[in-house]
């Protein structure tokens, strides 16, 4: 799309309205059916016993020594488990200011951890941030975390209104473009603008989908939906038709998840003008996620994906609506509100706002898949005996979040695991580094797969399988040639 199409239909978006988010925009109807609906009586319970035990708690301070931990040691854990305690603090206040307004305490503390996010250092990771960064150009560097951030305050603006005060309204505005829309735009681009990963979904989308919701300008609004529809152009490629994540479903509830919560915000601000769910292979990634579940909550946990997944049931039941043949998960999958230990508020909100009563069945169905771009095959076989589960790969080794693990085979049975995947580690400098494959969850000495000779996998996109024969008809049959692994 060119840019003087971008910007007419930029001039003909309506105003930014809490439409986007409910049924006429009546807010307080929708918080007073929440209180009482059943589909969301979990959630809101598990967001109020967060509360209580963030009573009494001051805010964490972060440090210039956790802040440090990371380039004195490539420790990750220090510092981020503070981070993500913010956020989580912030989610939690945020959710019962809407379902609680008559409790002025409860917008004191939203209040307080607001202006404390607008004052850190940098919304980045310091995982994320160049050793040699200084801080007079710190605000150039742009993350997942910080993307979201903005995202996420942007949302929290339109969401509380005038119930902030004008001060911190203000300074919300200030520091989302200071540390967002001001880089994108003058320092890009960013490496990840052209990632065929989850980086761009989780970057762009959050710089897009927080511009859809505060920039009233519209040459600077249709100037950064540009570089963001582009950049969703790459992760897209990220992809083959059979919609197969190769990061794994984690990654895929991560990227594909942000790609979607802009996708929506596009469309409704666009009056469906601009609208990626029309396309069939959108839809056949939403499809993914069904096709990954093995036995129960086991999946398929190629790459650095974990072996059992619970699922966002916003994104879920959302998606089952947009796109045909999406099935709604199990409602025993469901993932509780403190499970993202992340903290993202994108996801964690749009489980309230998207969660749908409806039928679904106790447990996926049984079903056989063969993604050819993926050379992934998936079974799921039900029978009196009980269910059980069988998944195997081909593909090479240079995969995102790659695993030297071709022709690695996953079997369960009655929701035990016989032939496992060890998932992914504690994500350190080393295990990106040139440490990754000696870590038996990453090297193949750590799969169901020979070892000959003492030789394992090596990684790139030279070590690689060819399918000889694949079918998920009457017989699940992958038929490998590793020699080239």
């Amino acid at each position: 799309m060119n840019k003087q199409m971008l910007l007419e239909i930029v001039h003909e978006m309506k105003p930014v309205d809490l439409s986007l988010y409910y049924p006429k925009g009546d807010a307080a109807a929708f918080w007073k059916r929440a209180l009482s609906s059943g589909v969301l009586q979990a959630d809101i319970s598990e967001i109020r016993a967060e509360a209580v035990r963030l009573d009494g708690q001051s805010i964490p301070e972060m440090s210039y020594t956790l802040f440090s931990i990371y380039s004195r040691t490539g420790s990750r854990l220090e510092y981020e488990r503070v981070y993500f305690e913010r956020r989580r603090r912030l989610n939690t206040y945020v959710f019962l200011a809407l379902l609680e307004p008559e409790h002025p305490e409860v917008l004191e503390k939203l209040e307080d951890i607001l202006w404390a996010i607008c004052d850190e250092y940098t919304w980045c990771l310091p995982a994320h941030l160049p050793a040699d960064h200084n801080a007079a150009d710190i605000n150039r560097y742009i993350d997942l975390f910080s993307s979201e951030t903005g995202f996420t305050l942007s949302e929290v603006l339109l969401l509380l209104g005038e119930r902030l005060s004008q001060l911190l309204r203000s300074r919300i505005h200030h520091e989302v473009e200071r540390r967002l829309f001001r880089p994108f735009l003058e320092n890009g681009p960013y490496d990840w603008e052209t990632a065929r990963h989850n980086w761009a979904a989780v970057c762009a989308g959050s710089i897009g989908a927080a511009a859809l919701l505060s920039v009233e300008d519209p040459a600077m609004l249709a100037d950064i939906l540009l570089r963001t529809e582009r950049a969703m152009l790459y992760y897209l490629e990220g992809f083959g038709e059979d919609g197969a994540c190769l990061e794994g479903l984690g990654y895929w509830n991560y990227g594909f998840g942000y790609f979607t919560y802009y996708s929506d915000l596009l469309c409704s601000r666009s009056t469906g003008r601009l609208d990626w769910f029309n396309q069939e292979k959108v839809a056949q990634i939403a499809r993914f996620q069904q096709k990954c579940f093995i036995d129960g909550s086991h999946v398929a946990n190629f790459s650095d994906s974990v072996p059992q997944v619970l699922v966002h049931m916003g994104l879920s039941h959302y998606l089952a609506e947009v796109c045909t043949d999406v099935e709604r998960p199990p409602s025993a999958l469901r993932a509780p509100y403190t499970e993202d230990h992340c903290s993202r508020f994108a996801p964690a909100f749009r489980n309230l706002i998207w969660t749908r009563a409806g039928k679904e069945d106790e447990a996926w169905r049984a079903a056989s898949y063969y993604l050819p771009d993926a050379a992934w095959l998936v079974s799921r076989h039900v029978s009196e005996a009980g269910s059980f589960g069988f998944a195997a790969k081909g593909g090479h080794n240079a995969e995102p979040h790659n695993h030297n693990d071709l022709g690695h085979f996953i079997l369960s049975g009655r929701g035990e695991i016989y032939a496992s995947d060890l998932g992914s580690g504690e994500y350190t400098a080393d295990y990106f580094g040139a440490g990754r494959y000696q870590y038996d969850c990453n090297g193949s000495q750590g799969h169901s797969l020979p070892i000959i000779d003492g030789q394992y996998q090596l990684a790139g996109r030279a070590f690689s399988s060819t399918v000889l024969h694949a079918s998920a008809e009457e017989n699940d049959e992958l038929t490998l040639d590793l020699t080239q692994a």
